[in-house]
């Protein structure tokens, strides 16, 4: 027994040490690896947790930077900023906490219930309010009350308020662009935001003596547009004033260089306040609407019906439909026609705006007259292959490429679907719709000789001190059509405003090339109009082309009668102050039609 007993002690301590020395090994393995984590902390991650421990002393507050200026080719400011202020407010520093609520409560006209909730958050800093009056931000620093932060922002400030409203597009509240110009150049206008810094102790009290750093933002760059002020509000002012007497629903202008693709003016009627964007310019009551039917409505306003809308262009149209012919070769300007006032496609009466016809007529004359059984015959000539192929070749079926969000495309056949009755339709400008924008930059094309520009605001980009970073440069293409169909078609609508219905656009010692267009919209059992004029002058020498579209004029409706007496006007008083100067006289008389 006695043996017994001492083997099994002898086991026991044996077994142990055997345990002391697992455990001290395990103990050493650990201590390795809290060593090696400690040196990778301190080696490899010092500078990160060396940030950590910066950012627990350092609170940062954002400088906005100022953003880059809207410029119209004159240099005239169109889109500027105005000094504001920031109000925050950081818990923790405050010392007084009553007095800020009751000073927040007096100096920004906000409820003691916000004004309380703000103070009392415990987070490491409260925005309170932004886009203070400068004079109210300088009160509020006045005071001196300790964890109450006034920062300098920028609000953006519309010199003319509702002048070129749709294109120019307006900023949020944090001063990104949401539509128009404002956010296509959004990354030219933006510039970089600076930012506060202030270090603080444990408690996130600032700790005296050491102050704020500053990191100072960069402003963001101007952009210098082809549009015109002064144009602009002639334009916009002409646009007015033919959808009040008319009773129009909405008026739309543009004006563009069909030499180069720049745009010297977008109107759209009505317009809205810039500087009170989400406003409607309407007489709808908004405290029956529900939100989202007030933000439909606010989306309606903001909409650029030159660019985001397309309509049935009617007889403008027939310009391409004349160049396509021209230069397929299908039709020559002497080349006679006979219109009894319609023309049957297939098992359809296609009517003349003159029911009792035109009768005899030249190509020229059916031009001048407008008139449609003289464009259906060249476009049946023409075929649907054919007509398609210009179709796309003038570049009908892309985009324009503006300079603005939201284009929108054509909206046509295609092309297996295209029979004779819509194939004649499409001649005259119906069955299919077109933004007025692709219009103009398809008859530019037309009539400058054969080259696609496109159309567009921006021409460049300048520093604070006015110094070019960059012009900017947009894609043209030659060879649309040959020059001498161009010429053709520039002499043909010449004699439409000389001779033709487009008379009321005639300026004596102007030559003035244009084309009336008098469309019916979807229903036509509505009764509901588009009355349109395009033009351009000089007629030899395009510089200037300008259209006007007016929707759903009440009373008398056609285009030549009320759009191109706008374009007249327009003319008289833009063409001079472009430095286009009148060469000579022209004959004047002609049919008043569509």
């Amino acid at each position: 027994m006695t043996v017994f007993m001492g083997f099994f002690m002898r086991k026991n301590r044996t077994s142990n040490k055997k345990k002391v020395v697992v455990v001290f090994f395990l103990c050493m393995a650990l201590l390795a690896v809290l060593a090696g984590r400690l040196f990778y902390l301190m080696v490899f991650r010092s500078e990160y947790y060396s940030e950590k421990a910066e950012d627990l002393h350092e609170r940062e507050r954002e400088i906005k930077a100022a953003r880059g200026r809207i410029l119209d080719a004159e240099g005239t400011v169109l889109a500027a900023n105005r000094t504001v202020c920031t109000i925050s407010v950081i818990h923790s520093q405050i010392r007084e906490p009553e007095e800020v609520i009751h000073m927040l409560v007096r100096e920004l006209g906000i409820s003691e219930e916000t004004a309380r909730k703000r103070v009392e958050k415990n987070s490491s800093i409260e925005r309170v309010k932004s886009n203070v009056d400068k004079e109210v931000g300088d009160r509020i620093r006045e005071y001196g009350y300790a964890g109450v932060k006034v920062d300098e922002d920028f609000k953006r400030y519309y010199p003319f308020g509702e002048l070129a409203s749709k294109v120019l597009g307006f900023t949020g509240g944090d001063n990104q662009g949401i539509i128009g110009l404002e956010v296509q150049y959004e990354e030219v206008l933006k510039g970089i935001n600076g930012k506060i810094l202030t270090t603080t102790d444990a408690r996130g009290i600032e700790i005296d003596g050491i102050g704020e750093s500053r990191v100072e933002p960069a402003a963001g760059y101007d952009l210098q547009i082809s549009l015109d002020a002064n144009v602009q509000a002639y334009c916009q002012q002409a646009a007015e004033k033919v959808m009040e007497e008319k009773q129009a629903d909405h008026v739309s202008i543009l004006l563009i260089n069909p030499q180069n693709g720049e745009i010297y003016a977008c109107v759209n009627a009505p317009e809205f306040d810039l500087n009170d964007p989400f406003t409607l310019n309407t007489d709808a009551d908004t405290g029956t609407l529900s939100q989202e039917e007030l933000l439909e409505l606010q989306n309606q306003m903001w909409r650029n019906a030159c660019i985001n809308d397309t309509y049935e262009p009617g007889s403008t149209f027939k310009i391409i439909t004349m160049s396509a012919g021209l230069e397929e070769g299908v039709v020559a300007p002497e080349d006679t026609f006979y219109c009894p006032g319609y023309k049957i496609v297939e098992d359809r009466r296609i009517r003349c705006h003159k029911r009792t016809g035109h009768g005899s007529e030249t190509f020229v004359q059916g031009a001048q007259n407008s008139c449609n059984p003289v464009f259906i015959e060249v476009g049946l000539r023409l075929g649907v292959d054919n007509y398609y192929k210009y179709f796309q070749q003038f570049g009908l079926m892309e985009k324009t490429g503006i300079d603005l969000p939201g284009e929108a495309a054509t909206i046509m056949h295609q092309k297996e679907k295209i029979g004779q009755v819509e194939l004649a339709t499409i001649a005259f400008g119906q069955s299919f719709q077109i933004t007025p924008v692709q219009l103009a930059a398809t008859v530019s094309a037309l009539i400058n000789g054969g080259t696609r520009v496109t159309p567009h605001f921006g021409v460049r980009v300048l520093d604070e001190e006015g110094g070019l970073v960059k012009t900017l440069e947009y894609e043209t293409e030659e060879g649309i059509v040959s020059r001498e169909t161009s010429a053709a078609v520039r002499q043909i609508l010449e004699s439409v405003v000389s001779e033709g219905s487009g008379k009321n656009a005639y300026i004596e010692g102007y030559s003035i090339g244009g084309k009336t267009a008098t469309s019916q919209t979807l229903p036509r059992s509505a009764n509901r109009y588009i009355s349109s004029f395009l033009g351009f002058a000089p007629a030899e020498d395009p510089q200037v082309l300008a259209l006007c579209v007016i929707h759903d004029p009440q009373g008398v409706y056609y285009g030549g009668t009320i759009a191109a007496p706008v374009i007249r006007d327009i003319f008289a008083n833009v063409l001079p102050y472009l430095g286009i100067e009148k060469t000579g006289t022209a004959g004047e008389n002609g049919e008043e039609n569509g």
